[in-house]
C-alpha cells in the first residue's frame, strides 16, 4: 500500500479498519440479543468473518448453508448443510435470524423470505447486510464473468473457493420491501450505507476517485440509492 493510500486512511477514514462493514452490523445485530436469544446465520458458510462469532453472547446459535464447511465453522453451535429454501428448523424456532452478503447470492429470495418468517418467533427479527445493487461494485460485477470475481476477490485475500455466483434479486430498498411485504413481514429499518471504498484501495489514483464518490453520496440525499450497502431489519408481528 503506498504513502498516498494511507495518507487518505488517515485524513478521511480515521476510524475504518478491515472489515468495518461487517463490525457495522455486529453491533446492529447485538442491539437486538439477549442472553436467552436462540439464533440462526443464515449463509454462515466456513466461519470466515470473525465478526459473526456470537457464541457465548447468546443461548444458542445455528448456521445453514450449502457449503459443507458450515458444519466445521466455529463460531456455531450446530451448522447443517442445506438449502435456505428449505430450513430444517421447526416453525417459531429463532428469536433472530441474520445474513451476512447472502442476498446477492439467492436466485429465489421470496421463497428464503418465507422460509425465514416461518422459523422466527412472534416479534423476532431477520437482519441482513447486502451490497445495493445500483453501487458501482453490483453493477461492475453483472456485467463482468464470475472468473472475473474470484480474480479480484484473491487480490483482496480472500479465497476463490469463497467466492459465489450472485444475482442480485433482493438488493435494493423497493426489492427488499416488495418481498418482504409479500411474506408477512413488517419493515422496521432499510439503511443505506457508504463508507470507505474498499474496492478502490488498490492504487492512490483509483481510491481518490473512491474518495470522491464516497464525498458525493454522503453529501445528499437524493443520492443514497447509490451507496454500497443495504442493512434492513424485518419483524416478524408478534
Amino acid at each position: 500500500m503506498s504513502k498516498a493510500t494511507d495518507w487518505i486512511d488517515r485524513r478521511f477514514f480515521p476510524t475504518f479498519g478491515k472489515n468495518w462493514d461487517d463490525n457495522l452490523f455486529r453491533n446492529r445485530i447485538f442491539s437486538r440479543l439477549s442472553p436467552q436469544s436462540v439464533v440462526l446465520d443464515l449463509g454462515a458458510g466456513a466461519g470466515i468473518v470473525a465478526c459473526m462469532d456470537f457464541r457465548g453472547h447468546v443461548a444458542r446459535i445455528c448456521g445453514v448453508d450449502l457449503d459443507p464447511r458450515v458444519t466445521e465453522n466455529p463460531y456455531l453451535d450446530e451448522g447443517l448443510v442445506t438449502d435456505g429454501r428449505a430450513i430444517p428448523y421447526p416453525d417459531e424456532t429463532f428469536d433472530v435470524v441474520f445474513s451476512d452478503n447472502v442476498l446477492e447470492h439467492l436466485p429465489d429470495p421470496n421463497t428464503v423470505f418465507a422460509e425465514v418468517f416461518r422459523v422466527l418467533k412472534p416479534g423476532g427479527r431477520y437482519m441482513f447486510k447486502t451490497p445495493n445493487k445500483t453501487h458501482y461494485v453490483p453493477l461492475i460485477s453483472k456485467l463482468t464473468p464470475h472468473r472475473f470475481h474470484s480474480f479480484v476477490n484473491r487480490k483482496r485475500g480472500r479465497a476463490s473457493e469463497d467466492t459465489f455466483p450472485t444475482y442480485y434479486r433482493a438488493n435494493s430498498r423497493a426489492d427488499v420491501c416488495k418481498i418482504a411485504l409479500t411474506n408477512g413481514f413488517l419493515v422496521e429499518s432499510i439503511e443505506l450505507i457508504e463508507g470507505r471504498p474498499e474496492y478502490l484501495r488498490m492504487t492512490a489514483a483509483t481510491y481518490a476517485v473512491g474518495l470522491v464518490y464516497e464525498r458525493l453520496v454522503n453529501a445528499f440525499s437524493f443520492l443514497e440509492s447509490f451507496r454500497v450497502l443495504l442493512i434492513g431489519v424485518l419483524r416478524k408481528e408478534s
